[in-house]
């Protein structure tokens, strides 16, 4: 008889011990999974129209200031995910992480939708850019809490020993949210043309955000609070140390949270700089440096990346599984020292002018990134503990894509025009792998291990009684 056969006896005593079933964990996974992918839905949408939406908002600037102009809106989105990271992790830790996850899909789902619905510079004028910028604003504001949200909910509802494996998923829907949009607005190239999408049909991929986020929100509205959080609920309103109100919530200082975490939340800014670096200058960065800078076909440089973006979708839950087994710091060890010795020939290659080239350049980038995403999202909330995880993620995460992240483009495409250098991207994308190779050293390997101050979750009453046994046998030794 497997264990899996074993009777359900309803004596044993498991303690402490949360048993994940796997109803709840599956509502869970699809709940945060939509969430990300309509995300980055509009980030693959945005960065793929950036030659198109130039002439739409600012028709007048010759087409270099058009990118310039394009790339610092995408940027501007990110300075404001921290005030979005510090907000919306708060009320994570204050009112729960699934009431927040409703509020910050939301919220992004309806800002793309309205850029679809904006009016071009030839009806309104330079306001067509400035109420453009305010929606993307919007978009930074929501995004800041939707993914360390997302990523804090899923890592307190996976069974410890698969955690890599669930929680990857969540960056592996980012990806296929952004091989999404970008597959749409390339189709839309290849059918209709450059001038068509100038006229008009760019409006196309933002107004299918609607119904797209329309499934989303149901699906999230489906799950149920992580066990981890609502454990601490209850404790707290056991020791009247709850607000009252018909909902319940917690009381959360984020001066004391900064102050008690600083050192985790330092590493979380610094490993997310080199993984996200890299992985927005292969997804963002990309199709805009092989048509402006190397000068291929807007459509061609899409068709180069687009399938390379897939399969690293598809790998990083493999990812995050083999995480698992040989532990998160082998697996960031091996994609940051990936990123520092390959950088410089994967650029050479796409600088050539072979496609089969091209292609492995592409690749030699875009894999160190799948090691990187199948691995952090569930290396960060281990971080933490469930009182102050929400809100110390929030910012550290936040503060770091704004600073690192979102601007990688923008900052990869000065650095060439100002040097003249292509090799430039490759130098920049090496530097900060460095800076995350020496955080990865003081990360605490946590593959297999409860949650920092939770109990351990598990997917069987007999592997939660084992472990209530073992540690009770381990306090009458002591």
């Amino acid at each position: 008889m497997t264990e899996d056969q074993q009777p359900r006896a309803a004596a044993l005593d498991t303690g402490a011990v949360n048993i994940v079933r796997k109803r709840e964990l599956g509502r869970a996974v699809r709940g945060t999974f939509v969430g990300n992918v309509m995300e980055w839905y509009d980030v693959g949408v945005f960065g793929y129209l950036v030659v198109t939406l130039g002439p739409v908002f600012l028709p007048e600037a010759n087409p270099a200031t058009q990118v310039i102009f394009m790339l610092g809106t995408f940027a501007s989105t990110y300075l404001f995910r921290p005030l979005g990271g510090l907000f919306f992790g708060w009320l994570g830790d204050k009112i729960g992480r699934k009431r927040v996850l409703f509020l910050t899909l939301t919220m992004v789902a309806l800002a793309t939708f309205l850029i679809g619905l904006l009016p071009g510079y030839a009806t309104i004028g330079i306001a067509a850019a400035v109420l453009l910028i305010l929606l993307k604003i919007v978009q930074g504001f929501s995004a800041g809490g939707e993914f360390t949200s997302a990523v804090t909910f899923i890592s307190e509802s996976a069974p410890d020993r698969k955690r890599g494996f669930y929680a990857a998923f969540l960056d592996a829907g980012s990806y296929l949210g952004f091989v999404l949009g970008a597959a749409i607005v390339t189709v839309l190239q290849i059918g209709f043309g450059q001038q068509a999408m100038v006229d008009g049909l760019w409006r196309i991929p933002f107004l299918i955000a609607g119904p797209l986020g329309f499934v989303a929100i149901y699906l999230r509205m489906r799950v149920e609070e992580s066990p981890h959080f609502a454990a601490l609920l209850a404790e707290e309103a056991s020791q009247g140390r709850v607000g009252g109100g018909p909902r319940p919530t917690l009381r959360v200082n984020p001066l004391r949270v900064f102050a008690a975490n600083w050192k985790p939340m330092l590493l979380v800014v610094l490993l997310v700089a080199a993984a996200n670096s890299a992985g927005y200058a292969f997804t963002s960065y990309m199709p805009t440096y092989l048509s402006t800078v190397l000068e291929h076909d807007a459509v061609q440089g899409n068709l180069f990346s687009l399938p390379l973006m897939l399969l690293m979708a598809v790998c990083m839950p493999l990812v995050g599984m083999l995480s698992d087994r040989v532990g998160r710091k082998p697996m960031l060890f091996a994609a940051s020292i990936w990123v520092i010795v390959l950088s410089v020939p994967a650029f050479r290659l796409i600088g050539g002018a072979q496609p089969f080239g091209i292609v492995c350049g592409l690749a030699l980038i875009g894999l160190p990134v799948a090691l990187y995403m199948g691995t952090l999202a569930s290396t960060y909330p281990a971080l933490f503990t469930t009182r102050s995880r929400n809100t110390s993620l929030g910012v550290s995460y936040n503060v770091s894509i704004a600073l690192f992240g979102g601007t990688a483009p923008l900052v990869i495409d000065s650095l060439i025009r100002l040097t003249g250098d292509p090799l430039a991207a490759a130098y920049y994308l090496i530097g900060m792998s460095v800076v995350g190779l020496v955080a990865v050293c003081f990360v605490p390997e946590s593959a297999g291990r409860p949650l920092a101050g939770s109990e351990p979750n598990v997917e069987t009453e007999l592997e939660a009684h084992r472990i209530h046994t073992a540690g009770i046998a381990i306090g009458d030794a002591r």
